[in-house]
């Protein structure tokens, strides 16, 4: 059942702090849960905000907006406004952490489920906290069908009106649109099913009053300039050249149209609150808004994620959060995309869906004719219906996640009988053990000392490599002797650093990157472990803790993948569903549930770790030999070399399905070249990444040899053979090897099938089957 919470400021300032109702209800019933909070002055909170959006409006070009972009006299660069908009979310949180807020945020966890659809709205006056990234709370950000709407300290329940079209009315109003291109937005209104559109395109103040009088609408939509004032109580919209228009000069006209069942009006324009805030004050139920200014770009493909979702049949809240969200695809480019749209709601209305908006012919349901089933079934539908049975069976236990760990042990015992492949000649492994440590110059802090890091840097150079990746975590003070190598960290572009992220569910704090090194040149070295601690996935990138000493938002091995093909003229990207690109080469991420894994983690980009099988998949020389000049020229141009140590005493040893013992585990240097393997080898040679089927084909799967094996064992038993029970059983193992040599066959071209489950249902199959006594001529 759908949820409504309430969060409600009913007075309060920066200076004073803001008390805080948290209300609770089912949908459309009455409040059951109701605190009262505190949060805590914190005027700091304003002026980091205002900050970010000098900062935000700065960058944005072609917005569409009325107004005119206030002039600051510096122009930030993305990546300083994104590093202000990680100080906001930190502070933010930080504040929504407080002591006397806890009481809310408990309560929260305590009565409400993750899995529930839940409708927040936020009623507050103040234009900074709506202006906030609520939707970034870590509350609920563990929601998954939740989103967010603001809403007025006050309101009305409307009444509903019957409908009495079979059609979603729309009235568009394209206004001044010069530097926007708002054709895509009309091309969009007109793919919707079962639509009728009335188009003003720039109309006068008339035309759009007769439109709202003389008929009635479903929805509003706008799409052109328009602005709030610097109150963000009121706005404008430039319905055409010369024409500013605010919604009180039209107050009678939308009133009228709300009496006449208009339920959505939708603003794909800029700087959306003040329009918000007239709107809902005419009662309009439900607003879609943008909170600052909007690129045509963004503006665009949030208009277009948002009607695919609602129009498919995705709730309102849902299909703006599922659009909201696709945005991060873009923030590339355009960043704090995902902060822009926002819903402005009156908590006493339902939201409509695409089907409420319609009225479509009901006929009456046909008396179902009586069916008459024979005394018994014959024997090979009764043989299928078992088969079938026991198929269900394992999909539903492999669906609890009971049978992830014998899956995962499989899995691992595959990949160690795969054939051995050629040494990835593309990447070198300059490796420091216990003697490195013993010999290299002015021993210091670490495994690599500054002298022998400068030398080995210096060695390097000239052999003209790719890449260098430093797997050692530098994040002390360089020796103020060693000004060259601070130069040489500084100026070595294709030098990539390493850095840990912190775990803040862990209590464990990151470990700086190297302070010489710029962000832009940094890799994150968290791994991801299954609970049995062998290391199965890669986490490619990830949104960093904007608390965190390391904000690479890319890991380690990634990141020597992406300065290696760029080289080769690969520009990393991302798709429209949010995967990692390469040129037309996807990476699709991990989601639950996927093969075996039914319980996992998946946040980031994961995909399943392909590992290099063979005894020696790198090169790999020594630190002291590349300092001695021992090192062929050849091993080091045009490859990337990875630095790391494989010592004992550095406790770098991971688990891996190639091996779990003290001997077989592998040194964390050079998983990280499995990781930088796995992404160039699949780009340039097309070596295939580990995937798995979608789930219901894997569900076919199952079934369908589960089915197979009712059938020939019933097939056996009428009249095909004189000893029936001998054939079974060689019917049995025969079919159990041919999927396991299926299930080998189909990993070595990286898919990852269900071969224990599928077993498992052709054992319990062949139990169920067996003992059924089928007659040859049963009826």
């Amino acid at each position: 059942m759908a949820v409504l919470v309430v969060l409600k400021f009913t007075e309060g300032s920066w200076e004073q702090g803001f008390p805080v109702v948290l209300q609770i209800a089912a949908e459309g019933a009455t409040v059951t849960t109701e605190v009262l909070g505190k949060l805590p002055s914190n005027p700091a909170l304003v002026l980091l905000y205002q900050q970010w959006q000098r900062a935000y409006q700065s960058l944005v070009s072609s917005p569409r907006l009325s107004a005119p972009v206030v002039q600051v006299t510096q122009i930030p660069s993305p990546i300083a406004c994104q590093q202000l908009a990680q100080q906001l979310q930190a502070a933010f949180q930080a504040w929504l952490r407080a002591e006397s807020f806890r009481v809310i945020r408990e309560t929260w966890l305590e009565k409400l489920v993750a899995d529930q659809a839940i409708r927040v709205v936020l009623q507050t006056a103040d234009v900074v906290i709506q202006g906030l990234p609520w939707h970034l709370w870590d509350v609920l950000a563990r929601y998954r069908q939740a989103e967010i709407a603001l809403g007025r300290p006050s309101f009305d329940r409307i009444p509903s009106i019957v409908k009495t079209s079979d059609k979603v009315r729309i009235l568009v109003i394209i206004g001044h649109s010069q530097g926007i291109d708002t054709a895509t937005d009309l091309d969009l209104l007109r793919q919707l099913p079962r639509v009728e559109l009335l188009v003003l395109q720039e109309p006068s103040r008339s035309q759009l009053s007769d439109a709202l009088w003389e008929q009635a609408w479903d929805i509003l939509f706008f799409a052109g300039h328009s602005s709030s004032h610097s109150d963000r109580t009121t706005g404008s919209l430039a319905i055409n050249g010369q024409d500013h228009l605010s919604f009180s000069e039209l107050k009678y006209a939308l009133e009228r149209s709300c009496q006449s069942g208009l339920e959505l009006a939708i603003f794909n324009s800029c700087d959306g609150l003040g329009l918000a805030q007239e709107l809902a004050a005419l009662k309009i139920p439900e607003l879609i808004v943008m909170r600052e200014l909007v690129p045509d770009q963004v503006a665009q493909k949030f208009l277009q994620y948002f009607l695919v979702s609602f129009s498919g049949g995705e709730s309102l809240y849902l299909a703006v959060r599922q659009a909201r969200e696709r945005l991060q695809a873009l923030e590339v480019t355009f960043p704090c995309a995902t902060w822009l749209p926002v819903l402005f709601q009156n908590p006493a209305q339902i939201p409509p869906t695409w089907q409420s908006l319609t009225v479509g012919p009901l006929t009456p349901s046909p008396e179902p004719a009586p069916i008459k089933l024979p005394r018994r079934f014959p024997p090979m539908i009764r043989a299928l219906g078992l088969g079938f049975l026991a198929g269900c069976l394992m999909v539903a236990l492999r669906s609890l996640g009971l049978l992830q760990e014998i899956e995962l042990q499989t899995l691992d015992r595959m990949m160690q009988l795969r054939p051995a492949e050629s040494v990835d000649n593309r990447i070198l492994l300059v490796t420091i053990d216990e003697t490195d440590i013993k010999e290299q110059p002015d021993r210091g802090q670490g495994s690599l000392s500054d002298t022998a890091l400068s030398q080995l840097l210096k060695k390097l150079q000239p052999y003209q490599p790719k890449a260098i990746g430093l797997d050692l975590y530098r994040d002390f003070s360089i020796d103020s002797k060693q000004k060259q190598l601070q130069q040489q960290l500084q100026q070595t572009t294709h030098l990539i650093a390493v850095c840990k992220s912190s775990e803040a569910e862990l209590n464990q704090v990151g470990i700086a990157p190297p302070a010489a090194v710029e962000l832009d040149r940094v890799g994150f070295s968290d791994f991801i472990s299954d609970s049995d601690g062998v290391l199965r996935r890669q986490l490619m990138f990830m949104n960093p803790d904007p608390n965190s000493s390391c904000l690479a938002p890319y890991g380690f091995g990634t990141r020597l993948a992406i300065e290696y093909l760029f080289a080769q003229g690969y520009e990393p990207s991302f798709s429209p569903e949010g995967w990692l690109q390469f040129g037309s080469v996807k990476f699709p991420s991990l989601r639950r549930p996927m093969g075996g894994y039914q319980s996992i983690d998946d946040r980031g980009g994961q995909i399943l770790l392909n590992y290099r099988s063979g005894k020696r998949p790198f090169h790999q020389v020594s630190l002291m030999q590349v300092l001695r000049g021992q090192v062929a020229p050849d091993l080091v141009k045009n490859r990337v070399i990875l630095i790391g140590t494989t010592a004992t005493s550095a406790s770098d040893y991971w688990m891996t399905p190639l091996g779990r013992s003290a001997k077989t585990q592998i040194e964390g240097v050079v998983v990280q070249a499995h990781m930088t393997s796995q992404l160039i080898s699949h780009v340039l040679d097309r070596r295939p990444l580990l995937t798995s089927w979608p789930q219901v084909v894997d569900m076919g799967w199952i079934i369908g040899w589960s089915m197979l094996t009712a059938l020939l064992l019933t097939c056996v038993r009428q009249r095909w053979v004189k000893y029936p029970g001998l054939t079974q059983m060689a019917i049995v193992l025969l079919l159990g090897g041919g999927l396991s040599v299926s299930g080998y066959a189909l990993l070595l071209r990286g898919r990852w099938v269900p071969v224990v489950p599928t077993l498992t249902a052709l054992g319990l199959t062949t139990i169920m089957v067996s003992p059924q006594k089928f007659a040859r001529h049963e009826s």
